[in-house]
């Protein structure tokens, strides 16, 4: 997927200037807006100016803020931000002064939130509550409407003068604008609902407004709607024409939105194929001679790459992978796309962590969005540091402590790097882990860690070559529960499942419900059908790439299991809560559809040659099933630092080693590379 065998003529559609209205952009690589949660922290400017600075200065052409609502009731949830009348503008023109010294263009994003709002002046254009929101939106008044128009005018205004090159009129993923174009959120009978005239005129107005108060020199982008993937939502020709409509009142450019929040259909986690939604953009490339920009799953180099030669787009956005690597761009422009740290679409450390009030950062990045916190001085002295294990955590610490300056020996037991990525890169849609690998292992290369494979590191060995640090990253050892019957031969672990070591029956129990079981049932109930991977998503989430149904979705095409899969678990809770908040339904859903059944609150008795014996409540039951698969959780592999204490060695254990609840490649790599900046 990706390589750094050239410069620029690899990528060279990519890497081009393009004029859009009076601006010319130095490529075609946009990043995306997306909360980050910045905006809520004491020392939000040091850090915004952080932030934005560094993806100007990796290269991004055109950069576009999180969204900024035009008055109070647009905010997300009190206290979110907003760019209102009597607004200090200094913190957006150190942003903009930033982004512009590295040579990037940068938008404001401005966004109502509309019925997803999380606050008491929620405001919509009906009273139709949203499916993920408690709260009803009040309807707007026809006056309320036009003062909202105006809102969105002056928000811009401000944005001109604090030195933005134009705005991101949001009118996609469901918020406000959205929800007045689609008869799933508009039963309006006044002049602003019922035709497809009357419910696009709000955004056409918003566009038009704007251009009229801020000239052509302002650059004026609208995110509409590709497809919106929920029932009642707009049809190809609807989204057709407010693409006309927006382009006649004034817009320079479109970017494309995929879905709304509450779709059924996920889009930008890892299970979705890279570009699979590229079909709604070329379809609408058709209807408008704007520039138009293609977003969701793009990644790397390559894809935006395939994208923009064939014409579906001109420009690419990408938002989390800039979370993921600030200097995606000069990367590329240099031949070195196999140095890029490539988005996993994990969304574990950006959407979760936004779904839970925290501050963005990126698993494979942890720098991300605490750019301040990571400006260590130079290295003065450098020490030869021991890492064992290559799991996420060696590796992070490992190439991190190298880069700084440090003299790096890494201990894998076994013949190859990677450790626990290993297991995580062969579940079905989790091949983005081959990117984590490849990723670490260039910088392990690159940095000249002294990589010693099939080694066993001991603390006699450790202390014999004096190393001044000792990093023990040993990872993880699977549970064993105590189940009588637990040697039974039906008996698995996953890491036997997971890498193929073992011949799985027809019927299988999975003991445990976090992501390593969910993981197995997945593995075992996929279905190798051979067909093209974006296809199949479309067949199996029911969507309709013409867009003739209202939102493009359609009957889903179920997938047969080959495998009967029960989930078991001892907590009464539901079954897959500790999931991730923005993936965890995916998974869920897509084994529910399966056939997968999932059975909390269970005792386990005994494992004989009849099955697993359990019980419920004080109902007792047999699941007969051709095999039991362990998935019950994990322990500090903790012998080497249980080793090097006893022998008064000091040294520092991080990831697994230190804590296992989860196999949790966040916190390890977390761990790893604070701990190299601390040396």
């Amino acid at each position: 997927m990706s390589s750094s065998s050239a410069g620029t003529s690899l990528y060279p559609t990519m890497l081009s200037p393009m004029k859009v209205g009076a601006h010319t952009l130095r490529n075609r690589v946009i990043m995306g807006s997306m909360h980050t949660r910045l905006e809520h922290l004491d020392n939000a400017d040091e850090r915004q100016r952080a932030f934005y600075g560094a993806r100007a200065k990796g290269g991004t052409a055109l950069i576009i803020t999180g969204g900024f609502a035009p008055n109070d009731e647009g905010r997300l949830e009190v206290g979110g931000p907003a760019l209102l009348a009597n607004d200090d503008l200094a913190p957006h023109r150190s942003v903009t002064d930033e982004a512009h010294r590295y040579g990037a263009k940068i938008l404001m994003q401005v966004l109502h939130s509309g019925r997803y709002a999380k606050h008491d002046q929620i405001r919509g254009v009906s009273d139709i509550r949203s499916p993920i929101n408690p709260r009803v939106p009040v309807p707007f008044k026809e006056s309320e409407i036009e003062q909202t128009i105006d809102d969105f005018v002056k928000c811009a205004v401000r944005a001109a003068e604090a030195g933005y090159d134009g705005v991101e009129i949001m009118g996609s993923e469901g918020y406000l604008i959205n929800q007045f174009v689609a008869p799933r959120t508009n039963n309006r009978t006044d002049s602003w609902g019922g035709s497809i005239e009357k419910r696009i005129r709000f955004p056409v107005e918003i566009v038009r407004r704007t251009r009229h108060a801020l000239g052509a020199g302002f650059l004026i982008m609208f995110r509409i709607s590709a497809i919106d993937l929920v029932d009642g939502g707009s049809t190809a020709d609807e989204i057709d024409k407010l693409a006309v409509a927006v382009q006649e009142a004034g817009a320079d450019i479109l970017n494309t939105g995929v879905g709304w929040h509450e779709a059924p259909v996920p889009t930008i986690a890892f299970s979705v194929p890279r570009a699979t939604f590229s079909f709604a953009v070329k379809r609408l490339r058709k209807a408008t001679s704007l520039p138009i920009v293609a977003s969701n799953r793009i990644n790397m180099p390559d894809v935006a790459e395939t994208l923009l030669v064939s014409g579906d787009c001109d420009f690419v956005s990408m938002a989390r992978p800039m979370l993921a690597d600030p200097d995606f761009v000069n990367k590329a422009q240099a031949g070195r796309a196999d140095d890029i740290n490539t988005c996993i679409a994990c969304n574990q450390a950006c959407l979760d962590f936004i779904f839970s009030d925290q501050t963005a950062t990126c698993l494979v990045n942890p720098k991300a969005c605490r750019e301040t916190e990571f400006e260590a001085p130079p290295v003065h002295g450098s020490k030869r540091v021991a890492v064992i294990g290559s799991g996420p955590a060696g590796l992070a610490v490992a190439s991190a402590a190298a880069g700084r300056g440090h003299r790096v020996s890494l201990f894998e037991e076994q013949a190859e790097l990677g450790g626990q990525i290993h297991l995580a890169r062969r579940v079905p849609g989790k091949t983005e882990f081959n990117e984590m690998l490849r990723y670490f292992t260039r910088q392990i290369e690159q940095a000249n860690v002294d990589v010693r494979l099939s080694v066993r590191a001991t603390a006699d060995d450790l202390a014999r070559e004096g190393f001044d640090e000792i990093v023990v990253a040993t990872g993880i050892i699977p549970r064993t529960p105590d189940i009588p019957g637990i040697e039974h031969p039906s008996v698995l672990s996953y890491a036997d499942v997971i890498f193929g070591r073992a011949e799985v029956g027809k019927r299988v129990a999975v003991i445990g419900t976090g992501g390593i079981g969910y993981d197995v049932a997945e593995l075992l109930t996929h279905s190798d059908t051979h067909q093209d991977p974006i296809e199949h998503f479309l067949d199996e989430y029911g969507v309709d790439p013409m867009i003739t149904s209202p939102g493009g979705l359609r009957k889903p095409r179920a997938t047969k299991s080959p495998r009967e899969v029960t989930l078991l678990q001892r907590r009464q809770s539901r079954p897959g809560d500790r999931l991730g908040v923005s993936t965890g339904w995916i998974l869920r859903n897509r084994l529910r559809s399966r056939g997968v059944v999932a059975i909390a609150g269970v005792t386990y008795d005994r494992i004989d040659d009849d099955g697993l014996h359990y019980t419920v409540g004080t109902e007792s039951r047999v699941l007969k099933v051709d095999n039991i698969v362990i998935c019950a959780g994990q322990l500090p592999n903790v012998a080497l630092a249980d080793e090097l204490k006893q022998k008064g060695i000091k040294a520092v254990t991080i990831g697994g080693a230190r804590h296992a609840d989860e196999l949790d490649a966040l916190r390890a790599i977390q761990e790893g590379v604070r701990l190299a900046h601390d040396m």
